[in-house]
């Protein structure tokens, strides 16, 4: 009796890469096959101003560095140079040496905040941002065609040269913010700056940055942790229990001083904050505190780039400082390629973000740098003398806005439940929603319904999964939670 040998699925590109299980999807043989195409890739789409250098990164997940030892070595016999990193780094990190280096991009070994079981490939493009789906596609495709019993032409052994990812990446950070009332306001005493990195590539980052001794900054699970402590690398509430005790006990010992806590996702791309008294903050109430603060502290002009999860208090501080917002699809690749395209102007973005915790500057690369984040968010508290929830506060207060959001995911039975709930919502459009009329609706991703008491309800879909994705933003929590129960009920009648 002869048993089939089980296919693998084909490699394919999600939002932020190729991500899979270390030994089942994710191979060495798969990744030694998928790099040189990714490089080729590359250097037919940004190899005009002659380079053919890649640089090749990693993060500190179980066999990264071996992973990116072997896209070395695979890359550097198609015959392209290699410049390695000669330890892990934040992927910014790799995303700005690709735009310094002026080489043809970066290939990434992460899964960014995915669990431990993962590892993946993240693909940078010359301009020091993630390539478009379009490019990734093309990657596909030749990955469908190739034929392993035909040998490509021979080319001329390229060469592998070790570098530090974090010098030049810390020179540039530092050149963005004031980093002597930054330190002042840490060597005083009179802010504390608690950093969970989440056993990450952020680990010694904002030490090596502001260029302190380890003693005046707690850095918690900064070792090397393949488990990441039995969770994942994920800038959630859920994760941070260590943080949130520490915070809450240094406040409760010292109730008059400033203190802060920052959390990084695996690869450093993506930020959340815990304030003095030890409450979760995410992006949502990170942006508007980092769009007053550019716009004011700083001077700074530009578009402010939103995505449509985005709460409603991000436009409305854009206003107080006359500044044009642009609202796109949920995904960070939506926001570099507004910026890419210059922001509907002269002026760069001032910045964008997504709900996620993904935010990127319009004075950097066009890629979300969870550090450079921080370090405009310290420079805000060294500045106002403020805690950020202060800050946020003081935001609510100027436009006279106060508002509550949650989200959900509800799961449906099958995939064809979701196709007659996306059918129902495109051919009969939604008019009132719990009562309340529904006054807008844009569909650039799902359905976003504003409502006329100034709620708004987000449902977005699974493109592989049969889930909804709901979001609500309303003025109390009550009515998110009852906005958000009425639309659950009503997919209900399609299963």
């Amino acid at each position: 009796m002869s048993v089939k040998p089980l296919l693998q699925p084909p490699i394919k590109f999600g939002t932020d890469g190729w991500r899979g299980i270390i030994a089942d999807d994710f191979t060495f043989d798969r990744l030694a096959t998928v790099a040189p195409i990714a490089a080729q890739v590359l250097a037919e789409t940004f190899g005009q101003a002659g380079s053919n250098t890649i640089i090749v990164g990693y993060d500190r997940r179980f066999l990264s560095e071996q992973f990116a030892k072997r896209t070395a070595e695979v890359v550097a016999a198609a015959g392209f140079d290699v410049m390695l990193a000669d330890s892990f780094a934040p992927t910014p990190a790799f995303s700005w040496a690709a735009y310094d280096q002026r080489a043809l991009g970066a290939l990434v070994i992460t899964a960014s905040h995915n669990p431990a079981s993962y590892s993946g490939l993240k693909i940078k493009g010359a301009f020091g941002g993630s390539v478009s789906p379009e490019f990734t596609s093309l990657v596909e495709a030749k990955l469908a065609v190739l034929d392993s019993t035909h040998e490509a032409d021979p080319k001329p052994q390229g060469k592998i040269t070790l570098f530090d990812a974090w010098q030049s990446y810390c020179e540039v950070l530092r050149s963005k913010v004031d980093l002597v009332a930054i330190k002042q306001a840490i060597l005083s005493g009179d802010l504390a700056v608690f950093v969970d990195v989440m056993h990450g590539a952020a680990a010694g980052g904002l030490t090596k940055i502001l260029e302190l001794e380890t003693d005046f900054l707690e850095e918690l699970n900064a070792n090397a942790d393949p488990l990441f402590g039995g969770g994942a690398p994920e800038p959630l509430p859920r994760y941070i229990p260590a943080l949130f005790k520490q915070i809450r006990a240094y406040h409760h010992a010292n109730p008059e001083k400033l203190s802060v806590g920052f959390v990084f996702d695996g690869d450093a791309d993506r930020i959340a904050a815990v304030d003095r008294e030890g409450n979760f903050l995410s992006s949502q109430v990170l942006i508007p505190v980092l769009i007053d603060h550019l716009a004011k502290s700083r001077g700074w002009r530009g578009e402010v780039i939103k995505t449509i999860s985005g709460m409603d208090l991000m436009p409305k501080v854009a206003a107080l400082h006359d500044l044009p917002v642009y609202e796109t699809a949920v995904g960070y690749k939506y926001i570099g390629e507004r910026m890419m395209s210059g922001a509907g102007g002269d002026t760069p973005a001032l910045l964008g973000g997504e709900e996620s915790g993904g935010i990127g500057y319009g004075t950097h690369i066009p890629e979300r740098d969870a550090l450079l984040s921080a370090l405009y968010l310290l420079e805000a508290i060294a500045l106002s003398r403020q805690d950020l929830s202060q800050i946020h506060q003081r935001l609510q207060q100027q436009t006279n806005y106060f508002s509550h959001y949650d989200r959900i995911d509800k799961h449906l039975a099958s995939l064809a439940v979701k196709d007659r709930v996306v059918e129902s919502l495109t051919q009969e459009p939604l008019t009132l929603v719990d009562g309340r009329k529904v006054v807008d609706v844009l569909a650039i991703d799902g359905f976003k319904l504003r409502l006329e008491d100034g709620s708004w309800l987000l449902i977005r879909f699974s493109g592989t999964e049969p889930v909804l994705r709901l979001y609500c933003e309303a003025s109390t929590p009550e009515l998110v939670r009852q906005t958000l129960t009425w639309i659950s009920a009503w997919a209900d009648q399609f299963s």
